[in-house]
């Protein structure tokens, strides 16, 4: 039985070379073309980076083959006119030493896991501590901190990427060597699609995602507090203070965590909830009312009322992270030359929940030997 097919709860260095300016214009007809790629940095070790870039159905996306990074991801407005909608580095310098994950392919487990320890099988486990005394995003050098192997394909009217990465036994103190391929796919209508698969060689856990920092009205244009947001969940996993999950499934209803109905990020986002006070915002999984599901469905909206540009997520999985940029500081300098400060952008991170391998009553996030691990993200963006 494949890891996303499970039963859950109804209702629940230094571098070197330079980079591409990204600046906007008028949206292109729908028609992809084998994607392209050219040399975007080197690592300390020489080895290279290369952006590749793909179009179609008015989309344009670029991709790092460092961390399966999206760099850049360019959508038209109301009008037509094309903006980056992904905060991002044009250097390949600052996505080593510097990036709050921007853009990033995250594994081997997304998001955190408390202490960095787990039991499975009966043997008890370390892996990489980053965040306090907690794991965050597979540790030290995650997926996203790695170059992966790409490989373009045009099939049909859609135009795409397949990255490879094997992550070996012990990599990050994680069991098995995992065998991972992500294909990020553009289609004639211009939706983006991401394709998650993995199988192992020993029992492990697994939860991957992608960490696109979102602002609608374009990067560095400003706060994402006007955005308006929905998401199809009436309960989320509060926290303690190490931002771990208690395992309660709290309900959304008279909290500022409700987004059942669409409203603007901002409105309720310094209410003082205890839950907000320990995250400086929100940084919570959401219990998607779906559950886990045989195909994606809807589950997130989010609209920017000035450029009409919207954002429709939907997926197979059971969670939802939003995080409300919380933590930029304003110093990180971006694509287009602004730096970006807290609530510049925005997450909407698909996954199992956080800390599932010590919380028995979530979802499971184990894959053994023999079962494949797939998932599937689609975002859908309209004007």
């Amino acid at each position: 039985m494949e890891l996303n097919r499970r039963t859950v709860i109804a209702g629940a260095a230094a571098a070197g070379l330079a980079a591409t300016t990204l600046g906007t214009g008028t949206a292109e007809a729908a028609g992809g073309k084998t994607p392209s790629k050219k040399l975007f940095g080197k690592l300390a070790d020489g080895t290279k980076v290369y952006i590749w870039s793909l179009a179609n159905g008015g989309t344009k996306l670029k991709v790092l083959s460092w961390g399966g990074v999206v760099q850049s991801l360019e959508i038209p407005d109301r009008h037509g006119h094309l903006a980056n909608v992904s905060l991002g580095f044009d250097n390949i310098e600052d996505y080593v030493a510097k990036t709050p994950y921007f853009g990033a392919l995250i594994g081997r487990y997304g998001n955190r896991i408390g202490k960095g320890q787990f039991t499975l099988d009966g043997k008890s486990y370390q892996v990489s501590v980053n965040d306090g005394v907690n794991s965050l995003h597979g540790g030290t050098q995650g997926f996203d901190k790695h170059v992966w192997d790409v490989e373009p394909f045009t099939k049909g009217s859609d135009v795409g990427l397949h990255l490879h990465y094997t992550s070996i036994d012990g990599e990050m103190g994680y069991p098995g060597t995992l065998k991972v391929k992500v294909t990020y796919t553009l289609d004639k209508h211009g939706s983006w699609t991401i394709d998650y698969e993995a199988t192992t060689d020993k029992a492990t856990v697994v939860n991957l995602t992608s960490h696109v920092y979102w602002n609608l009205a374009g990067e560095g244009s400003g706060t994402i507090e006007d955005h308006e947001l929905q998401i199809a969940a009436a309960r989320y996993t509060p926290t303690d203070t190490g931002l771990i999950p208690t395992g309660e499934l709290a309900k959304v209803s008279g909290t500022p965590f409700d987004f059942r109905k669409s409203k603007a990020v901002g409105r309720d986002i310094r209410a003082g909830h205890v839950q907000q006070i320990q995250a400086k915002g929100f940084d919570h999984n959401w219990v998607l009312d779906k559950g886990i599901t045989a195909k994606p469905e809807h589950v997130a909206t989010l609209r920017e009322p000035r450029s009409g540009r919207t954002l429709k997520i939907a997926t197979d999985q059971p969670g939802l992270q939003f995080y409300s940029g919380n933590f930029l500081d304003g110093t990180l300098t971006g694509t287009g030359g602004s730096v970006y400060r807290q609530g510049d952008a925005l997450c909407l991170e698909t996954q199992h929940f956080p800390d599932s391998p010590n919380q028995p009553s979530f979802p499971t996030t184990t894959l053994r030997p023999g079962q494949t691990y797939r998932t599937r993200t689609v975002h859908t963006f309209g004007s």
